[in-house]
């Protein structure tokens, strides 16, 4: 990955620190031994003609761009296969050159809930915490955030990235492959943090929203989206084994609970914000995501309740401030 203009950024910042580790920490988890598929992947975006952008649009649904002379046909058709090379494409929607790709999740939607809430981004340092292909990055930065990190250990996900980055150009938006167990110790240097669909994949929960605190400044905003289920203070879901077909689902705390979380480890100004079910038009397969998704994970004769009887997906954003 070419980090030059990121170490340019972050130099005499409080974010320094953190540039000195980056390459060895990048080289770490791009390693062919770690990603066999990495090397195709690669080439697949290597592979992507240079088409210069007439106009660049990250504040509409879809991020898009266009060129000064529309593709033909064919040439939108190769294009397309190009980028299908480097499905699942989950997040999104993305408009490249004339080519729709139409991912799994409508993260549009999740935007258009969660925008109205947050502290304006002019001028601010990001952090997008499991940002997959880093769509949420690119609206963060049409929002005016002067530079925007995200951050997920997904290889496919971090080529994505670089493959729409390719006809977007600079933007001072990156996507590393990192965790959130990669970041320094006391860094808080970040005024806001985002953590949208991560907080139910940790094994710690508790010790997540230490992580997300130790990355803001004082006084930083932290933008929490996770499942939530009904109930009290006290409530909390931990699925025996999957929830909605996902493995990796550890802790789904009601509301309440989160709220009561968020403020036992420090958080100021704790408030929830939006709370909404998931549907099966924010969430389906597509051509560009052809396994099953949301309709399948639900229990067929009751939307209400997953096929494990858990449920339904409900996700709940929270916003809180850095002590």
């Amino acid at each position: 990955m070419q980090l030059t203009q990121l170490h340019k950024l972050l130099k005499d910042t409080p974010l320094e620190v953190w540039s000195d580790l980056l390459e060895q920490q990048v080289q770490n988890r791009l390693s062919v031994e770690n990603f066999g598929k990495l090397q195709q992947w690669q080439q697949a975006v290597d592979s992507l003609p240079d088409l210069p952008a007439a106009k660049i649009e990250l504040n509409t649904d879809a991020v898009s761009v266009f060129s000064a002379q529309a593709l033909n046909a064919q040439q939108q058709s190769a294009l397309k296969q190009q980028l299908k090379q480097l499905m699942p494409w989950r997040k999104g929607p993305y408009h490249l050159h004339g080519v729709d790709i139409d991912t799994e999740w409508r993260s549009d939607f999740k935007w258009q809930r969660i925008q109205p809430h947050i502290q304006p981004l002019q001028g601010r340092t990001v952090l997008d915490v499991g940002c997959g292909n880093g769509y949420h990055s690119w609206r963060m930065r049409g929002m005016g955030a002067e530079l925007v990190i995200g951050i997920d250990p997904s290889a496919l996900f971090v080529m994505q990235f670089a493959a729409v980055k390719h006809f977007i150009g600079e933007q001072n938006v990156f996507v590393l492959p990192l965790g959130i167990e990669d970041m320094p110790d006391n860094l808080h240097a970040f005024d806001t943090v985002f953590s949208m669909g991560v907080f139910y994949h940790r094994r710690s929960p508790v010790d997540h929203l230490y992580q997300l605190r130790n990355c803001l400044k004082s006084g930083g905003e932290l933008v929490l989206e996770t499942l939530v289920i009904e109930g009290d203070e006290n409530q909390v879901l931990m699925p025996e084994d999957r929830y909605a077909q996902m493995r990796n689902v550890w802790f789904i705390p009601s509301a309440a609970a989160m709220l009561k979380w968020l403020v036992r480890c420090g958080y100021r100004n704790v408030r929830l914000v939006d709370q909404t079910l998931t549907t099966i038009e924010e969430q389906r397969s597509t051509e560009w995501m052809t396994f099953h998704s949301l309709q399948n994970f639900l229990d067929e004769n009751d939307h209400t309740k997953t096929v494990e009887g858990y449920p339904a997906p409900l996700r709940a954003t929270f916003i809180a401030e850095a002590p």
